[in-house]
Formats: C-alpha cells, sequence, structure tokens
C-alpha cells in the first residue's frame, strides 16, 4: 500500500509540474511584444487594405509608452512621367501588439519634389 501512495503522489507532483509550465507558456506568448520587423510589415499591411493604397516605404518608426509610431509614404495618384505621381505621408499609430489603432494624412506631395530646407536659421 506505500507504494501505491507514493506512485499517486509522484502522479500529482508530475501534473502540476505540468501544469505549472503549461501557464508560464502561455503567459509568455501573452506578453509577447511583436519584433519591429512584424510591426513594420503588419503596419503597411493594415494601412494598405484600410485605405486601398499601396505602402511605398515607411520613413520613420518608433517605440512608444502606447505601442507603436510610424510615418508611412503612400502612393496617392500615379501619374506619367512617375515623378509627377501623388505621394502622402500617413502618420500611423498601432497598439503593444502591433494592431493599428489610428492613422491621418500629415503631409501631400508630387513624387519628384524635394521637401525645403531652412539654411542658416533663416
Amino acid at each position: 500500500m506505500a507504494n501505491t501512495n507514493n506512485s499517486s503522489g509522484s502522479q500529482n507532483s508530475r501534473n502540476s509540474r505540468k501544469g505549472t509550465e503549461g501557464d508560464a507558456e502561455e503567459n509568455v506568448a501573452e506578453n509577447r511584444r511583436p519584433k519591429p520587423m512584424e510591426v513594420l510589415r503588419n503596419a503597411r499591411a493594415q494601412l494598405a487594405e484600410l485605405t486601398g493604397m499601396d505602402a511605398e516605404n515607411v520613413s520613420s518608426f518608433e517605440q512608444t509608452e502606447d505601442g507603436w509610431s510610424l510615418e508611412i509614404e503612400v502612393l496617392e495618384l500615379s501619374r506619367v512621367p512617375d515623378t509627377m505621381s501623388l505621394m502622402a505621408s500617413y502618420q500611423v499609430e498601432l497598439d503593444p501588439e502591433g494592431q493599428l489603432t489610428g492613422y491621418r494624412r500629415v503631409r501631400r506631395y508630387e513624387r519628384g519634389r524635394a521637401d525645403a530646407h531652412r539654411q542658416g536659421g533663416r
């Protein structure tokens, strides 16, 4: 009878360890922040799906207290020649898991135009 008690105690001990290990793995998966490249890819895809416009590149990217903040360049209107196409910069906000929470257009310009730079503080 002593063997029976020991073996059931051993099984209970093993089962409780499995439960603890499984819980730890679930907590890690729930708390895992996406990698920066995952955030970039997902942000571009989500913005394209919402706006119907292709995201060409990401010109700004940073992690914030509330998640992520990006500026994404989008082709708004294709023209010939290509240098006359209309581009736009969108400010995109994402939550810590990388889900888009908001976006807004911050600038619109022709593809061939350079930003105006101020020289010498003038």
